[in-house]
């Protein structure tokens, strides 16, 4: 499928490894200018000359943290004007709601929800003046289905979801939609970071294994797509069947 976006300009935050990585490679792929972003520069590098080399992209790496004013603003000096932005960051720690400190809930909020704002407030009046726009959050599942134990990654993902839903419709009669893709487990570093038993889990998903990366670049891809131009303000799960929803 030609998803119409060859020569579009796009921001893909925290794309180094991980999801990120495979909205990157799906991007690339569909022939988009990419901007990545990573703060380990070796391993950012490492992904630009794959992405290069399997794609033939044009990719311009970019070291910083997005969560920082300076990171953003570095992002925006590499690609004054995306037609695409895929808003991603590393979930909050696991950690007891009882032993949270202020500091834990300030990166957090950095993080998981200030720093998207920031980057889509950014971007949408030039979006919005070209006539074309594209914006995907990578957020999480437990923005429906809350998990013990994750009360910074519950709580900054639905301030986005919310976020979204009001901005999204604001925007939308100029050809800009933004929507959050909400990842189950995926085959990540992050889901060996959390820890628990692959084969109880997997168990569990309906699908009977665990996401692999490529299949939710490619969904992001088709988000930013010319044809997904009537899916807006949408939270689309990603989670081979787990969360027991109607909606």
């Amino acid at each position: 499928m030609d998803l119409r976006i060859e020569g579009r300009k796009a921001i893909v935050c925290a794309s180094s490894d991980g999801l990120g990585r495979a909205c990157a490679q799906s991007l690339a792929a569909a022939g988009c200018e990419l901007v990545i972003n990573g703060r380990r520069r070796e391993k950012l590098e490492e992904t630009a000359a794959a992405l290069r080399e399997s794609t033939g992209a044009r990719v311009t790496t970019v070291v910083a943290d997005v969560a920082t004013p300076e990171g953003r603003n570095a992002l925006f000096a590499a690609c004054q004007e995306p037609d695409i932005l895929v808003n991603n960051a590393g979930g909050p720690p696991k950690k007891d709601f009882r032993e949270l400190t202020p500091e834990d809930w300030s990166r957090a909020i950095d993080a998981n929800f200030l720093a998207a704002v920031a980057t889509i407030t950014h971007c949408v009046d030039g979006m919005m003046a070209r006539g074309f726009g594209r914006i995907v959050n990578v957020t999480s599942m437990t923005s429906v289905r809350p998990f013990i134990n994750l009360d910074l990654s519950n709580a900054t993902r639905l301030g986005l979801t919310g976020f979204v839903a009001g901005v999204s419709r604001q925007v939308a009669a100029r050809n800009v939609t933004i929507n959050n893709l909400l990842p189950g487990s995926f085959a990540t570093e992050r889901a060996k970071a959390l820890g628990g038993d692959v084969q109880k889990i997997s168990a569990a998903i309906p699908a009977g294994r665990y996401g692999d990366p490529a299949e939710f670049g490619d969904t992001c891809a088709f988000l930013c797509s010319a044809s997904a131009a009537y899916i807006t303000g949408q939270n689309i799960l990603i989670d081979g069947g787990f969360c027991m929803n109607t909606l």
